[in-house]
């Protein structure tokens, strides 16, 4: 008797001894003196020099990799960069620039900017900066020798077509914008089009400028594919644009931090007329709040593909070197109490990587939904899904029957980007003349065999081979393409997203067919309803 009581002691007594042991070894102090001890040795005992700082952040990133995936160290030359990206400006001159065959190609100036005033031209070529040669500098370099405090001044040589000799441009840096709304324009005269590629301090500012412009509109497709995430007061605040006050926007949870909420301060200025939503698999975080918050109230129809599935949120904390950290504390949640973020096993990496890469394999996911992970809406009591991401309400899936080699190697060697910039250079005024407007550029325009096989013969020239194949299969995409860069540079970056939506967007092409028969799909208030059978 006496020997089943002490082994039903042991046995009960164990559990909280191993318990009590690993509490131990997990104690932050304990483990903090002991790392304390290692670094003291290493640096008093180790036969060579110890490179301390290197050190340290490898120490620093090894540990996060070992967490959530998306809990990051930025070191101190990242974070001046980081606080420009969502500061929405920066002393620069004003360009949009490419590399081609190691030459910085001006693509687009912005209008009213330093460059523009002293007359610099899409097309131009920058051949030297400061007085040093700028022929063979990467992407990554060229912002740092055109960038600089507002009111200073950068030289520039500049080699411009059907001018022999390079010209000489003194630009004075200003602080210029960073636009986070890529693209506003009335498809129809009820019908808006707004592209938002990231959010940034000036988000909202800039899309109520840009839906105030369209005039009219009742119906809006607002597109977040490629948007990935950025600030989250602009994603909540751009989500009460379209909902009554007091709706809930989203929610988090986390174990040290309390839980927290965002709801519409103030009813929005669309709280009523036709939306869609088009999303795909880049679409993450800020994107994702706001397409499932008007997913969840039924107030928008997302359409496209499934979202990238990145719902932590984190904190950043500075470092006294200036550098930071942001560590994950917490996940969202959407109004119906969808997890946004996919699953993954801390330090595992390579698996959380996989399960977006296998999104485009044979047995790809894109249209996947996990039936255990039901929800109904907020309004009219549709099925959404849980289990990472905003799953759409209507997926659009890709096409490849025009995809080729050819045209990846095209794009890949930047022989599009590079043909278009050269066609420009020979035909910009001819062009200007002949279609003055982007309507009639776009109805009347036509990218020919003549153009398609000079484009082929100067690709062959820089290296692609032609492939007959592969050309007749993507041709078509091909001239849309060329027709859309073509467009950039004769207005803007507005205009090559009115060509490619118009001539070579599935995704869009349907969001117009689904507001042609919205009737199937919601009332006339905009509000999403259970489709019909």
């Amino acid at each position: 008797m006496k020997i089943h009581i002490l082994l039903a002691t042991l046995l009960f007594a164990a559990p909280a001894l191993v318990s009590a042991q690993n509490d131990a070894k997990d104690d932050p102090a304990g483990n903090l003196q002991k790392f304390q001890q290692f670094y003291r040795y290493l640096n008093g005992a180790y036969v060579d020099t110890v490179h301390n700082n290197a050190l340290v952040e490898s120490a620093i990133r090894e540990v996060l990799l070992q967490l959530a995936t998306h809990s990051t160290y930025v070191s101190p030359e990242e974070m001046v960069e980081v606080k420009e990206s969502f500061d929405g400006s920066f002393g620069g001159i004003g360009i949009e620039f490419n590399v081609l065959n190691d030459t910085v190609v001006i693509v687009n100036t912005i209008a009213g900017g330093p460059s523009a005033q002293v007359g610099l031209l899409p097309g131009d070529r920058i051949v030297g900066i400061d007085g040093q040669r700028a022929v063979g500098l990467s992407r990554a370099e060229v912002p740092k020798r055109l960038r600089g405090p507002s009111g200073t001044q950068v030289r520039l040589e500049v080699s411009r077509h059907a001018v022999k000799e390079p010209l000489a441009f003194t630009v004075t840096r200003g602080d210029i914008p960073l636009h986070t709304v890529d693209a506003a324009y009335k498809v129809d005269a009820e019908t808006g089009y707004i592209k938002v590629n990231r959010f940034g301090r000036t988000t909202m500012q800039e899309f109520v400028e840009a839906f105030k412009g369209m005039k009219g509109v009742r119906s809006l497709i607002l597109d977040l594919r490629g948007n990935g995430g950025g600030l989250l007061d602009q994603a909540i605040d751009l989500s009460n644009f379209f909902l009554p006050a007091g709706s809930l926007i989203v929610s988090t949870e986390g174990l040290r931090v309390p839980p927290g909420e965002a709801r519409a301060t103030a009813d929005g200025p669309f709280t009523t007329g036709k939306v869609i939503v088009l999303t795909n698999e880049t679409s993450a975080s800020g994107s994702e709040i706001l397409a499932g918050a008007l997913q969840d109230w039924d107030r928008a129809l997302v359409l496209g593909r499934r979202t990238f599935g990145k719902g932590l949120v984190q904190r950043q904390f500075p470092l006294v070197d200036g550098s930071a950290i942001r560590l994950t504390v917490a996940r969202y949640h959407t109004p119906t109490g969808r997890v946004i973020q996919r699953p993954f096993k801390n330090g595992d990496l390579e698996g959380y990587e996989m399960d977006f890469i296998n999104r485009f394999g044979k047995t790809g996911d894109t249209t996947r939904v996990d039936s255990s992970e039901m929800f109904r809406t907020l309004r009219s009591g549709r099925t959404v899904f849980g289990g990472g991401g905003i799953t759409p309400d209507i997926t659009v899936e890709y096409d490849t029957t025009e995809y080729s080699k050819y045209l990846s190697n095209l794009i890949r060697k930047g022989m599009l980007n590079e043909f278009a910039a050269t066609y420009m250079d020979r035909n910009r005024d001819r062009l200007s003349k002949t279609y003055p407007t982007i309507e009639a550029f776009s109805r009347n325009f036509k990218v020919d065999e003549k153009v398609l096989s000079e484009l082929t013969q100067m690709a062959e020239q820089k290296g692609v081979p032609f492939d007959k194949e592969g050309f007749d299969r993507s041709a078509r995409q091909i001239g849309t393409q060329i027709k859309a860069l073509l467009a950039q540079k004769l207005w803007g970056f507005n205009e090559y997203f009115v060509i490619m939506n118009a001539e070579n967007d599935e995704v869009f092409a349907k969001a117009l067919e689904v507001l042609k028969n919205w009737n199937q799909y919601g009332d006339s208030t905009g509000t999403v309803l259970p489709q019909k059978p």
